[in-house]
């Protein structure tokens, strides 16, 4: 039998993306389960602390599969993850970005490796970003490249594909940007597999990109900082 997938989609103030984020959602899941790929599916929208109207777009949609939850106030991009994480029901646990970066359908690039693989990671071919994110990345991937060894095309890329094994068999502990790393670095360490996918980046169109804020990066980089020191003294 065809598995059921959760897919996450993490929003903070994105009212001019989050309803034709959720709409493109429900047709790549719809086609993917026409074609016998899936089984079930469900999408969990975890708003962290919208102030701008986006939770009233995602009720706009008014599709039963589509579960809303709700942090009171902003806490950070790996917080509302984690909350959608745990929110979940399904055997296959999927996420990407509210921004309309993705091309969701592309899930089904992934779905055919999770077969063999623990997690499937997309990486952005070529990356629609503003310089600055990009140099943003550029350094990031050298200090995780540094401090741990992982080594990864693109390991902030908001397209990922996990076997809910992976997500019940670490404690993912980041609150901020840090948390793809943290997910990636535990699953290698328990063994985990990944297969990495090309897929597909588009300009964002709409709204204000957050990650490339200062407040964000310090708090990533702060979040790494942690983890070295926690995994020098064998607390991971």
């Amino acid at each position: 039998m065809a598995p059921g997938l959760s897919f996450v989609l993490p929003a903070y103030n994105e009212a001019e993306n989050i309803e034709e984020s959720v709409r493109q959602g429900v047709r790549a899941l719809e086609r993917l389960v026409s074609k016998g790929h899936l089984s079930v599916w469900e999408i969990v929208v975890v708003d962290d602390g919208s102030t701008d109207g986006t939770v009233e777009h995602v009720r706009a949609v008014g599709d039963p599969r589509i579960r809303l939850v709700m942090h009171a106030e902003n806490q950070g991009y790996g917080a509302a993850l984690r909350t959608g994480f745990s929110s979940t029901r399904h055997e296959l646990v999927f996420f990407t970005d509210s921004d309309l970066q993705f091309d969701v359908g592309e899930i089904g690039l992934l779905i055919p490796w999770v077969a063999e693989f623990d997690i499937v990671a997309g990486y952005r071919s070529s990356r629609q970003d503003p310089w600055v994110r990009r140099a943003n990345a550029a350094a990031w991937g050298m200090a995780l490249y540094g401090a741990f060894g992982l080594d990864v095309e693109d390991v902030n890329c908001a397209f990922k594909l996990f076997r809910r094994s992976v997500l019940d068999g670490i404690e993912i502990r980041s609150d901020g940007a840090f948390i793809n790393a943290e997910i990636l670095l535990k699953a290698v360490a328990h063994g985990f597999t990944m297969k990495q996918i090309p897929v597909s980046h588009f300009a964002r169109g709409a709204g204000e990109q957050t990650g490339a804020h200062p407040k964000v990066v310090f708090r990533a980089f702060r979040e790494l900082a942690r983890f070295y020191r926690q995994r020098q003294h064998g607390l991971h």
